[in-house]
């Protein structure tokens, strides 16, 4: 061992248990970066126990038994899908199979059994049982098969999104006659660090840990975490240690064996977080420790393994799982919001390294997963008709109690001033939770009230989608009905000029005020086209403002005319085009773009565009697609540089987010994308906008279209102030598999901004009023 380990593990076992901790706390309350982003995590998981039979005989362990003492020796199909059943209905995104190490290796009974199915080995079962799991309920499959070599972790790849492997101790003493590991062949370190090793080579994202109290030695205990660090430093793979104490058990040779000590349960615990990187979490089981929760979170701990709302913990029967509502009190008072995550850890989701999930894994990751890697915190996504768990009263769907990070109001207050905030502090906004997104969206709608006041607006305006045509490939485009990619609910179209006419003159007829006009980039149209369309409205309906093309159909249309965008801007101008919808922005970030549609303009010609027309006075809204393949960094980038170009040009009249649609999404069908964002990140694109823009875009527009009235009333509660348009015969998100309807009336606008207690008021594309409800 080298002479730093040395002098470090001579420091973990002589410093002041207080130093340790100190220091522990503060290392775990650094890896999160900007304040407002900590949190502690815990997987929901149900607990697959798929043989107790094992090839080994700890002395301390009452999970392994005999096959005298089972019905059978593994479980069917049947029983496993039952579980796995169970736990997904009660919200479990994990299916835990734990089991012992290759019975088969050691009873006639096991080897029968498998082969009777078609099985030679245990794994080869455990592979199987995996993949009816992941097909039949979606949830994520983690392995506990012991010790396992590198073809076995390869073969499981594709069903297991993770696997763990407990060191539990590098102390070869613990394999003599007499201690705990003796007549344990899996249990020699070296064979176990092999397996984890080989866990490393074929990219798992691993579970470890060390077991204390077992016979080792106090050294030996951070040996075995030093030994863990290196493994982790060579392959990178290890997603979190576990700290355990051992707890004597009735009927095991241990029975007698005394605990840990506190005090030296906490140094370990401690010395796990000194030692081990930053990126690896320190979990400590809260079943097994419920009377001191608090403590092992001032050690330094920042996750809590799995727990399960329907399953024992069957490797400790005698200790019941800490309600959920209890542990998250406790965090709270800690200052870390109680988190879930999955069993794949967020580094390993939310990144461009794709080497380490199965490519035909990854589409159950996505489901499960929202922007930064985590658990999605609701069932709820955008279009998708039912419960919205959240109201206005509740936009994060509960009341949070607890101070926020004073980091966090130093953002907050930067903010408040007109202050452009960076892009570390955006994400940080992004990422709180609790206590902590409740002030955030608290600080949204105070800055809206003062951005804005308490009236709700909105426009009467009509969509004209004059084609479904388009030449583009976009990723996520249900509406184009030329790509191979296109979803299913419309046939391919071309309105002609009196067709489009027509429809205007009806909107007017409906009191509209606007019309909006946006298309697929249809092959035959040039710029005269487009030109065309505003002059056939205009001669139709000379008072009706026109509010047309997007970006990516002006550069169609100058390109066509071999004009710049300005001077083509300028002729749309003359011919009475009045502004622009921001879309076909998506993600303002060319890494996504390049995977989502990668045949648009990038994001400097997205903003080259909008910027020449604000220059020849054409002023346009803004937007963002998102909850799709995007990051929470990659939203900064975005709102960073609609601030920016706003801060040049004063031409944005409003931010409108647009959540992902993704029932009919073409990279969505392929297992491609997330399911749109979750409600907590729709609310937070909301809130954050708000805070980020305040001083530049004073507009922040919900789309009901994707939220639905109900969850477009909460959103008022965080920041937004405009409900939009009524539409009628919005198509696009319909054509995305939206179910919340083609047009409002707007008795049910008003009824959305009640709900949140605020007046409503009727305005132009401009924003200047029209008429109030009551003068109406």
């Amino acid at each position: 061992m080298a002479l730093a380990d040395r002098e470090l593990i001579t420091r973990l076992l002589t410093a002041p248990l207080e130093d340790l901790l100190a220091e522990a706390r503060a290392r775990r309350d650094a890896r999160n970066g900007v304040s407002g982003s900590a949190r502690m995590t815990y997987s929901p998981k149900v607990f697959i126990p798929l043989t107790r039979l094992c090839m080994d005989v700890c002395h301390y362990c009452t999970f392994a038994t005999t096959p005298s003492q089972l019905a059978a020796p593994y479980l069917s199909e049947e029983d496993v899908l039952r579980i796995a059943r169970d736990g997904a209905a009660a919200g479990c995104k994990e299916a835990l199979f734990t089991l012992g190490d290759a019975p088969e290796r050691r009873y006639a009974a096991a080897r029968e059994w498998l082969a009777g199915r078609g099985f030679s080995r245990t794994i080869d079962y455990v592979r199987h049982c995996a993949g009816l799991v992941l097909e039949e309920t979606g949830l994520l499959p983690h392995v506990n098969a012991g010790v396992l070599d590198e073809d076995d972790y390869r073969m499981l790849r594709p069903v297991a999104a993770s696997c763990g492997l407990m060191l539990e101790s590098a102390s070869e003493r613990l394999l003599e006659k007499g201690r705990s590991h003796y007549g344990s062949p899996d249990k020699v370190p070296a064979v176990r660090i092999a397996s984890l090793e080989a866990a490393g080579r074929a990219r798992v994202p691993m579970t470890s840990g060390i077991l204390i109290g077992i016979g080792e030695m106090p050294e030996e205990r951070f040996e075995s975490l030093i030994a863990l660090r290196d493994v982790h430093r060579a392959h990178g793979h290890l997603q979190e240690v576990i700290v355990q104490n051992f707890c004597p058990k009735p009927g095991t040779k241990m029975a007698e064996a005394p605990e840990a000590t506190e005090a030296d349960f906490l140094r370990v615990i401690a010395a796990a977080r000194i030692v081990l990187p930053n990126e690896v979490s320190v979990q400590a089981p809260p079943n097994l420790n419920d009377e001191r929760l608090v403590e092992l979170i001032d050690a330094g701990i920042d996750d809590w393994g799995g727990i399960s709302p329907v399953t024992a913990d069957h490797v400790n029967p005698e200790a019941p799982w800490p309600e959920i509502e209890r542990l998250e009190a406790i965090c709270a008072g800690a200052g870390l919001p109680l988190v879930e995550r999955l069993t794949v850890y967020p580094r390993f989701v939310a990144t461009d390294d794709r080497s380490w999930i199965d490519a035909g894994l990854y589409p159950a990751v996505l489901r499960l997963s929202d922007a930064e890697g985590l658990a999605r915190d609701s069932r709820w996504s955008p279009g998708v008709a039912g419960h919205v768990p959240a109201s206005p009263a509740l936009p994060l769907g509960r009341c949070y109690e607890g101070p926020a990070a004073p980091a966090l109001h130093r953002i907050l207050d930067r903010a408040a001033a007109g202050k452009e905030l960076s892009i570390d502090e955006i994400i940080a906004l992004f990422a709180t939770r609790g206590a902590h997104a409740q002030a955030v969206v608290e600080a949204a709608d105070n800055l809206r009230r003062q951005a804005r006041g308490e009236t709700v607006t909105y426009v009467v305006n009509r969509n004209i989608n004059y084609t479904n045509i388009c030449t583009h490939h976009c990723a996520f485009c249900a509406f184009s009905k030329t790509s191979s990619k296109a979803g299913f609910r419309d046939t391919p179209y071309n309105l002609d000029l009196e067709e489009i006419a027509d429809r205007a003159r009806e909107a007017v007829a409906k009191g509209a005020t606007e019309v909006c006009l946006q298309g697929g980039i249809h092959p035959s149209y040039t710029g005269d086209t487009y030109a065309s369309i505003v002059r056939a409205v205009k001669d139709a309906c000379p008072d009706l403002h026109v509010h047309a093309f997007s970006p990516l159909e002006v550069a169609q249309g100058a390109r066509t005319l071999g004009m710049t965008v300005g001077d083509y801007l300028r002729r749309l101008k003359d011919e009475g085009l009045g502004s622009l919808p921001g879309t076909a922005a998506e993600i303002l970030h060319d890494d996504i773009r390049t995977q989502i549609c990668p045949d648009k303009l990038t994001t400097a010609e997205w903003l080259g565009v909008v910027r020449d027309a604000h220059l020849v006075g054409l002023p346009t809204t803004s937007t963002i697609m998102y909850g799709h393949l995007e990051r929470t960094e990659h939203w900064a980038h975005h709102l960073l540089a609609l601030r920016r170009l706003q801060a040049e040009t004063g031409g944005f009249t409003e931010f409108v987010p647009l959540p992902l649609v993704h029932m009919e999404a073409p990279f969505y069908r392929r297992g491609q994308s997330r399911k749109g964002p979750s409600w907590r990140e729709a609310l937070m694109m909301h809130a954050v906008a708000r805070i980020v823009l305040f001083g530049q875009i004073d507009s922040i527009q919900c789309s009901w279209v994707k939220l639905g009235v109900d969850g477009a009333s909460a959103v008022l509660a965080a920041g937004a102030n405009d409900l939009g348009g009524v539409l009628m015969n919005e198509s696009i998100s319909r054509a995305a598999g939206a179910s919340h309807g083609q047009e409002l009336t707007v008795d049910q606008l008003f009824q959305a901004a009640s709900a949140a207690g605020r007046p409503l008021r009727q305005r132009t594309t401009l924003y200047k009023d029209v008429v109030s409800l009551e003068d109406a």
